[in-house]
């Protein structure tokens, strides 16, 4: 296991009192508060990867802001290779209904980060271990930590059985369980929180860019910015359907001229994803007006200025956990649709602030509506923007995180 290390292209990191414009200065008050509570605790977190993700890039702005209040928050990452890799994948495909043959053999290497030496760097106060990847480490927990906290970002509501009781063994021995919305959950012998994830917008994908680098970035890309844009942002994954979203956007273009745009990239604890952006190349490569673009983990910038020129944004994942990439479209006032699935249901309501849709012709049409009715297309947006603020900002998400620990600790 390693310790991660903040992005190297954000110098400078934003003080908490830099977010009470967007959410007022109590809100403020009452997480410095909690701060004091928790003031020199060890708050250590877990993950799978530092690249690639929303639990990663939440991990990246939430943990400089515990430790300005105090605390000693830290971040790891569990060591795994590509065998470990591809079996942990396999168990997340099947979470989210693909049928997986995993071998005994497979579920076996599930318990790699709980062996070697991982006691040198589980220490903690708390101990949030996130997802199933490194969900065994809590057979180390007698030496190590005061409470541990399983903090599951997938939707574990209907999983296949030979993989939830595989987990369980593990998650019945946190202290805690902590669950995206109540949807997701299972039914625990532990206490259940249910904490939404966050978009920071104060980081480089959330701020408001000038125009003169947004077009920078197109003009990198070579993405004229002649015709609309419907753009989908997500990493290459089956579960994002990117084949379906060039499908739906052949539809549109057949009566509106238009763009699209795939931009993603890959999670270092992802070893199908190369494969599937090679397959959404070439079934992309006859059609001009279908950009792929395969960007680096620290690609804040250009994901930002892609989904400020965009005229809409699309979601069209077969499962979800959250969607970041929704939250992120409408702190921009973009118009969302979205598939009816997972954590989008947290953010999208149907005709308020996105569209929502559960296939690709139902896609393609609400896609053609917003084109062809910008009046309705910028009122979404605006409701969207509104609803993000009150919701799904990280001032909210790190007040949550911090009243947990303040609960179990005390």
């Amino acid at each position: 296991m390693t310790l991660a290390h903040p992005p190297r292209h954000e110098t400078k990191r934003p003080c908490l009192s830099d977010y009470a414009p967007f959410v007022g200065h109590r809100l403020i008050e009452e997480i410095n508060l909690l701060g004091q509570r928790l003031a020199g605790r060890v708050i250590q977190n877990v993950n799978s990867t530092r690249d690639g993700g929303g639990v990663a890039e939440i991990l990246r702005r939430m943990v400089p802001l515990m430790q300005q209040l105090g605390i000693d928050a830290q971040w790891s990452v569990i060591d795994g290779d590509q065998e470990f890799f591809r079996a942990t994948k396999k168990i997340h495909n099947a979470i989210h209904g693909k049928a997986e043959d995993i071998s005994s053999k497979e579920f076996s290497l599930l318990l790699g980060p709980c062996q070697g030496k991982p006691e040198e760097f589980l220490c903690g106060d708390v101990i949030m271990v996130h997802d199933p990847q490194p969900v065994s480490l809590v057979s180390k927990r007698i030496d190590h930590g005061e409470k541990w906290v399983w903090r599951c970002h997938i939707d574990m509501s209907d999983p296949p059985m030979d993989v939830w009781s595989f987990i369980q063994e593990f998650a019945i021995q946190y202290d805690a369980a902590v669950f995206s919305a109540p949807s997701f959950a299972r039914n625990l012998p532990i206490p259940e929180y249910f904490i939404a994830p966050s978009i920071d917008p104060l980081s480089a994908k959330n701020t408001q860019l000038p125009e003169h680098v947004v077009d920078s970035v197109l003009t990198k890309y070579c993405i004229p910015r002649d015709k609309p844009i419907i753009t989908q942002v997500s990493r290459f994954d089956h579960l994002k359907d990117p084949i379906g979203v060039i499908e739906a956007f052949e539809v549109v273009r057949s009566d509106v001229d238009c763009r699209l745009v795939l931009a993603g990239g890959a999670a270092s604890d992802d070893p199908e994803s190369k494969e599937l952006l090679e397959k959404v190349k070439e079934r992309a490569m006859h059609n001009a007006d279908i950009h792929v673009l395969s960007l680096p983990p620290e690609s804040d910038l250009e994901i930002n200025a892609v989904q400020t020129a965009s005229t809409v944004i699309l979601q069209k994942s077969l499962r979800e956990g959250f969607g970041l990439t929704i939250s992120e479209a409408m702190w921009k006032r973009k118009p969302v649709v979205a598939s009816a699935v997972g954590g989008i249901l947290l953010q999208v309501r149907h005709d308020f602030n996105g569209v929502l849709c559960h296939d690709i012709p139902g896609a393609a049409k609400a896609v053609k509506q917003l084109l062809n009715n910008p009046d309705y297309a910028r009122q979404l947006g605006d409701n969207g923007r509104e609803h993000v603020r009150q919701n799904f900002l990280i001032t909210r998400h790190l007040r949550d995180y911090l009243s947990l620990f303040s609960s179990l600790l005390q």
